[in-house]
C-alpha cells in the first residue's frame, strides 16, 4: 500500500485537501437551492464525496485531476443535480492545472461550466439577467483568482528553473575554465623545465666530456680548469631556474623569485652565447635593425626559442659544428634565425636539432612553436639543403608597448 501511494504521488498532504475539498461540496450540497433539484438524501453526500475523489492524485497528474473533477461534477449535475457551485471543487484542480501549464484548460472548463449555469438559470428562474450575473460575480472571480495564482506560480517555477540552470551551466563553465587554466600552466612550466634541464644539461654534458678528454691526455691546464668552471656556472644558473620552476609549483610567492631567472628574455643571449661557446660550439650573432625593448612574453619566448635552438646544436649538430644566430627587428615583426652546419646526430630525443627524428618525441620543436603561437607567432625547421638545420621564428611586435 506505502508502494502504491508513492507510485500514485499520494502524500498525507494531499489526503487532508481531498477531505477538505469533500467536505466544502458536502457543505455546498446540504444548502443548496433552485428550482427541479433532487431532495437531500445519502445519494446526495455520496456524490458529493465521491467527486473530490480524484483530488487524491493532484500531485501525479494536476491535469487528468482537472478532467475527471469536471466529469465526475457533469455526472453529478445529470443524473442526481443539485445546484452546487463549482467553485469548491474545481477552484483548486484548476490552480494545479494552471501550474503544470495547461493553461487554457484551466480557463477553458470553469468557463464552459459558468455559462451553462448562467443559462440555466436564465431559463429556470424569473431573475433578470442581470440580478443572475451578479450571482454568479462571485463564483467567476474565485476560479479567475486560482487560474491567475496557478499560472503565476507556474511563471516563477520556470523562472527559477532557468536561473538554476543558468547556474549549473556557469558553475561549469567556471570549473572548465579554472580545468583550461590549470593545464595551460602545467604545459608552461613543463617547457619551462624542458628549456631549463635540456640546455643546462647539454651544455654540461659537452663540457664533462671535454674536461675528461683533456685529462685522459694528462693536460692539467686552463683548459680543464675552464669546463669545470663553466659546468659550475651552467649548474647554479639551471638550480635557479628549477627553484624558480618548483616554487611556482608550490604555490610561493613570486616575490621571492629571482626577477632575471623569472623572466629571462634577449638580455641573457650574451650569456647564453658564452656559455654554448664554452661548451665547445662556436657562435655568431647578428643583429638588423634597431635592436630595441619588446614586452615580456614576447621577450621571454625568444629568449627561450633562441636557449633551445642553441641547446639542440650543441645535443645533435656535431662535435665540429658551429651556429649562427640572426635577430632582424622589423615595424611589426622580431625574426629569430638560428642555423649550424653541423650533420645531425639522428638518434637524439628530439632529432637534428630538434625535429622529430627516429625514435624521437619532437618535444623542443614543439615547445618552441607553443611559445610562439601563444603570442601569435610561427615558428619553422627544417635540415637545409647545403647541409646543416635552421630554425626560423617570427614574433609579431605590432602591438608591443616599447619601455621607455
Amino acid at each position: 500500500m506505502v508502494k502504491l501511494r508513492s507510485w500514485l504521488g499520494i502524500r498525507p498532504i494531499d489526503v487532508a485537501i481531498t477531505a477538505a475539498v469533500a467536505a466544502a461540496v458536502e457543505l455546498n450540497v446540504a444548502v443548496a437551492t433552485g428550482p427541479n433539484q433532487m431532495p437531500l438524501d445519502a445519494l446526495s453526500f455520496l456524490f458529493g464525496a465521491l467527486v473530490a475523489v480524484p483530488i487524491l492524485l493532484r500531485r501525479r497528474w494536476p491535469f487528468g485531476v482537472l478532467i475527471a473533477c469536471s466529469v465526475l461534477l457533469l455526472v453529478f449535475y445529470s443524473v442526481h443535480r443539485r445546484d452546487i457551485s463549482p467553485v469548491p471543487l474545481l477552484a483548486l484542480p484548476v490552480y494545479d492545472a494552471a501550474t503544470a501549464g495547461y493553461l487554457a484548460w484551466a480557463i477553458a472548463i470553469p468557463a464552459g461550466y459558468m455559462t451553462i449555469g448562467l443559462m440555466l438559470a436564465v431559463f429556470t428562474t424569473k431573475q433578470g439577467i442581470a440580478s443572475i450575473a451578479s450571482d454568479f460575480l462571485p463564483s467567476l472571480a474565485l476560479l479567475a483568482v486560482a487560474v491567475a495564482l496557478g499560472d503565476n506560480v507556474r511563471g516563477r517555477r520556470a523562472l527559477a528553473a532557468e536561473t538554476a540552470e543558468k547556474l549549473r551551466l556557469a558553475e561549469e563553465e567556471r570549473v572548465a575554465e579554472a580545468g583550461r587554466a590549470v593545464a595551460e600552466e602545467r604545459l608552461r612550466i613543463a617547457r619551462e623545465v624542458h628549456d631549463t634541464v635540456a640546455h643546462a644539461m647539454a651544455t654540461i654534458t659537452v663540457l664533462a666530456g671535454s674536461a675528461l678528454h683533456l685529462a685522459a691526455d694528462g693536460a692539467h691546464g686552463s683548459g680543464v680548469h675552464d669546463s669545470l668552471t663553466s659546468i659550475r656556472r651552467t649548474s647554479k644558473s639551471a638550480l635557479a631556474d628549477m627553484r624558480v620552476t618548483l616554487g611556482t609549483l608550490r604555490g610561493g610567492s613570486a616575490d621571492v623569485a629571482d626577477e632575471q631567472t623569472r623572466v629571462a628574455g634577449l638580455d641573457r643571449l650574451d650569456t647564453l652565447v658564452e656559455a654554448v661557446r664554452a661548451a665547445g660550439c662556436p657562435v655568431t650573432v647578428t643583429v638588423t635593425g634597431q635592436r630595441r625593448p619588446v614586452r615580456e612574453q614576447v621577450d621571454h619566448v625568444a629568449y627561450r626559442i633562441l636557449q633551445e635552438s642553441l641547446t639542440n646544436v650543441l645535443r645533435h649538430a656535431g662535435k665540429d659544428a658551429s651556429a649562427t644566430v640572426a635577430l632582424l627587428y622589423a615595424t611589426d615583426a622580431l625574426t629569430i634565425t638560428v642555423t649550424d652546419d653541423g650533420v645531425g646526430s639522428g638518434d637524439g630525443a628530439d632529432g637534428a636539432n630538434g625535429a622529430e627524428g627516429p625514435g624521437g618525441s619532437g618535444h623542443g620543436l614543439i615547445g618552441m612553436r607553443e611559445r610562439a603561437a601563444a603570442v601569435d607567432g610561427e615558428v619553422t625547421a627544417g635540415p637545409k639543403d647545403a647541409g646543416g638545420f635552421e630554425v626560423t621564428a617570427r614574433l609579431p611586435l605590432a602591438q608591443v608597448a616599447v619601455q621607455q
